[in-house]
């Protein structure tokens, strides 16, 4: 990435990462919000949707911050998520990471989110902490 565009926002939100059955329905509650993402496979509907919007009795790990690269990010660009990933890894802080169209997103754990910031800070990323996606 150019060094002047090195930008991450904190999304506000906490998120739940959810599995559902391969041939279950798209639930609604999953695809509410200003940040959702829906993933089928012959295996498996794994969901991302804010933890507050998940029922009881879905397989489900709450408690992730997403990271999102600021975009629209060229499709010619190449190492924009081992830019982010590498060095979190070299910390120990996992990630479950999600592209769309125009970006990149990073999920991490709550209780790693700061170091998680520290880490992305130190190799050069500004990390907007301020964000609001809605009215709370």
């Amino acid at each position: 990435m150019e060094e002047g565009k090195r930008k991450l926002v904190l999304l506000s939100d906490s998120y739940a990462v959810c599995r559902l059955d391969a041939d279950a329905p798209v639930p609604e509650w999953g695809t509410r919000g200003t940040f959702s993402s829906v993933t089928r496979t012959s295996g498996e509907l794994s969901l991302v949707c804010p933890d507050a919007q998940v029922p009881a009795g879905v397989e489900r790990v709450c408690g992730w911050k997403i990271l999102m690269v600021e975009g629209p990010l060229d499709f010619s660009l190449t190492g924009v998520l081992d830019s982010l990933i590498g060095p979190l890894a070299r910390e120990g802080i996992s990630v479950f990471s999600l592209s769309t169209y125009d970006t990149d997103y990073l999920l991490t754990k709550q209780e790693h989110v700061k170091e998680a910031i520290q880490v992305l800070e130190a190799e050069g990323y500004n990390v907007e902490t301020g964000y609001r996606e809605c009215a709370e």
